[in-house]
């Protein structure tokens, strides 16, 4: 158990004292602006960010992303999240549940319905893992213990090959995915963590009988820089720098998976900052915009902090709506108003 809670309290210090952000590749939503409505013709306070996801009703279309958890500093990191998210109205994610699967004493750090009784949760698991002995009944266990309505299966590939304790048996996954999809009673979905996901992929993924998608691209965190701060082997770390810049922009997934899987239900994450990063998101097709590193510094100093973070996200979302006239989530994913800036 020393080893997995080291392992995530050294990710959590790294994301907050180190230059992990992608270099040289951004998420694209720079090359997007919005056309300004000089005549909304509704009132701000009329502005609704209620909407829906997989069918049930949420009252923004916002989402903590899954982040952490399998250590003492991860378990009050999610318990702040998850108390935020509650009195807010977002969806939330956790870290990958293996951890409290394998080891129960780490259950309490990914049990976050207990602060978040009506928002939708989702618990996480690496999809790598179904090639390494997890079946539906750990994946059954990791969406009890966070008291989850969804799992998420995460592919890190690149992560796997620059961590020291990684798996990287990554063939003949899809066919256990879509076994999974099969047979779990909750909806089962699929995201990247911060280099992205294509329309080929989703596409593949939808076909298996994935709910939902999280592209999750590139423009934020990156995992093999992460993990280069981690590593004390020369050669990997001069590796992994070179994997720097790699990944698919984030606005680019958001575009192609809505074309390529036009049912799916869809979350836009990978860099995003700001509300009209998250109008973007959506106004590309994306259901629910997420959100993750730029929350963990807010989260693990204040209630207040990160009460005030989101406050302002949501007020930069129905401003971006406001000025251009979409007073409600549907009418901005349907809007016009989004356009590529001329270069």
């Amino acid at each position: 158990m020393g080893d997995t809670s080291e392992r995530k309290t050294q990710h959590i210090r790294l994301c907050l004292e180190e230059q992990v952000g992608s270099e040289g590749i951004t998420t694209g939503f720079e090359k997007y602006r919005f056309r300004h409505n000089a005549l909304p013709e509704l009132d701000f306070e009329e502005i609704s960010l209620k909407t829906t996801f997989l069918g049930a009703p949420v009252r923004t279309p916002l989402l903590v992303s899954s982040m952490t958890g399998g250590s003492e500093l991860a378990g009050r990191i999610n318990e702040r999240l998850a108390e935020a998210a509650e009195r807010r109205g977002w969806a939330m994610g956790v870290g990958s549940v293996r951890a409290a699967v394998e080891r129960g004493e780490l259950a309490p750090t990914f049990a976050v319905r207990r602060k978040a009784p009506t928002i939708p949760i989702i618990a996480n698991i690496g999809a790598v893992q179904l090639n390494y002995g997890f079946g539906a009944e750990q994946c059954r266990r990791a969406v009890d213990i966070a008291g989850a309505d969804m799992l998420v299966l995460h592919l890190n590939s690149l992560q796997e090959v620059f961590q020291p304790e990684g798996n990287t048996a990554f063939g003949g996954l899809l066919a256990r995915i879509e076994e999974l999809c099969r047979t779990l009673p909750v909806p089962v979905g699929v995201k990247e963590v911060g280099w992205g996901i294509d329309g080929a992929a989703a596409k593949r993924l939808r076909e298996a009988g994935v709910a939902f998608i999280d592209v999750a691209g590139a423009g934020g965190t990156s995992w093999s820089q992460v993990e280069k701060f981690r590593s004390s082997d020369p050669v990997r770390r001069a590796a992994a720098e070179s994997f720097a810049d790699w990944g698919i922009p984030t606005a680019e997934c958001i575009r192609e998976v809505r074309a390529a899987a036009p049912e799916a239900a869809l979350i836009g994450s990978g860099g995003l900052n700001t509300g009209v990063d998250a109008a973007k998101a959506l106004a590309l097709g994306a259901d629910l915009a997420g959100f993750g590193r730029a929350l963990l510094e807010p989260a693990v100093n204040s209630e207040e902090r990160l009460d005030a973070l989101l406050e302002r996200i949501e007020l930069e979302l129905r401003t971006a709506m406001f000025g251009i006239g979409a007073g409600t989530v549907a009418a901005l994913r349907g809007t016009p108003r989004l356009v590529r800036r001329e270069l």
